[in-house]
């Protein structure tokens, strides 16, 4: 082969691996950042949506008349542990646990009381956050009780053992901070009003002590909740004592509230048990309201004054990128009883395993306190 046959093979060669370069180019995967869509909406956009779920829970009226802290006491320490010990791994179980703190807790120093004034010892506190409680709501009918000055000594109390409140306050400064707390990555705002006072004037110039229902005010403050969170949570003590279903005003205050833009709302002051509800607000979002959770622990026997609960609710928060959707599954609940004995022995029980609720009240006790407080469905 001469040598000009040699040349005109090698640049043949060399155009042959050009055209199949370029060729094959056409079918390799693509390095750009380009994404595509899928379904209309594409590859990163789906990346970044993410699911969250939390289960908030709430138990009703921490009410400690002088009967249960005297039973609760051995020597100089007030033992409530064993009180709760039968539920403890229950309440354990939500992310956050809402109880109603209805007795102030100054401790000893201003010395103890019951009905109709009251003031706990400490160890209350500390038994109910050892139990599971993440934050207690503290506007309630009681709540000056004793004064300003006791109510004062008592948010001390809490924020020494480190346990979240709302509804009182120290200064006007707190009063204005939204309380809340995260788990998941999902922030729950707890805000909380009572109805009033037992008669007690608020003084000149400590209007911030304590939250009572203002409808201009509660709207403001739903308002500057959500800014700061993904779900509102609502304490409100109203309602009749002792009436086991809601009032109309009840029902016209939490259609308000669901209106405004609050989640779930968690009611006290019946000392019995009311039921449970969705809502629909004004912008077609769903809510959910429980009328009352009763007494937790307490030391009324009277009739159903002695059956409470656990409500508990899963919270799902879809992230898509800056904005976020919630629902709420269907609520749970867990009924309670607090058996006694000649004005001791307080011991809480499950209501489903309490053979002293079925010796008060009959067999069927649990299933009709059941069928008092759930609903069917679910929110949307």
């Amino acid at each position: 082969m001469n040598k000009r046959k040699i040349i005109y093979m090698f640049f043949l060669i060399v155009a042959l691996c050009i055209l199949v370069s370029v060729g094959m180019s056409k079918f390799s995967p693509s390095t750009s950042k380009e994404s595509h869509s899928i379904s209309g909406r594409n590859i990163h956009e789906l990346a970044k949506e993410e699911n969250k779920k939390i289960t908030i829970a709430a138990i009703g009226d921490i009410l400690i008349h002088d009967r249960v802290y005297n039973d609760a006491r051995e020597g100089d320490y007030y033992n409530f542990d064993k009180m709760l010990a039968n539920l403890s791994s229950e309440l354990k179980k939500p992310d956050l646990l809402l109880a109603n703190q209805e007795t102030i807790v100054a401790g000893e120093t201003i010395g103890l009381s019951g009905y109709p004034t009251f003031n706990s010892p400490h160890e209350i506190a500390d038994t109910i956050k050892k139990a599971g409680v993440d934050i207690v709501t503290t506007a309630n009918n009681h709540a000056l009780d004793r004064g300003v000055k006791a109510q004062k000594l008592s948010i001390d109390y809490l924020n020494q053992i480190d346990l979240p409140h709302v509804g009182t306050y120290l200064n006007k400064d707190d009063q204005d901070k939204i309380v809340v707390l995260e788990k998941n990555d999902v922030k729950i705002a707890y805000l909380a009003y009572t109805y009033g006072l037992n008669g007690i004037p608020v003084p000149k110039g400590s209007e911030y002590i304590v939250n009572v229902i203002d409808k201009e005010k509660m709207s403001n403050e739903i308002q500057r909740a959500k800014k700061v969170a993904d779900v509102i949570v609502m304490a409100v003590h109203w309602g009749n004592e002792y009436e086991r279903y809601p009032s109309n005003e009840q029902k016209k205050l939490a259609q308000f509230f669901i209106d405004e833009g609050v989640h779930i709302i968690f009611g006290s002051h019946p000392h019995v048990l009311q039921s449970i509800e969705w809502l629909e607000g004004k912008n077609g979002q769903k809510g959910l309201v429980v009328y009352s959770l009763g007494n937790f622990l307490s030391g009324q026997d009277e009739e159903y004054r002695d059956i409470g609960g656990m409500v508990t609710i899963t919270v799902n928060k879809l992230q898509r990128g800056n904005s976020a959707t919630i629902t709420l599954d269907q609520p749970s609940f867990y009924p309670t009883f607090v058996a006694s004995k000649n004005e001791s022995n307080y011991i809480m029980h499950p209501l489903v395993t309490s053979e002293e609720a079925v010796d008060k009240y009959g067999a069927s006790i649990y299933k009709e306190i059941m069928d008092h407080m759930l609903i069917e469905g679910q929110a949307e």
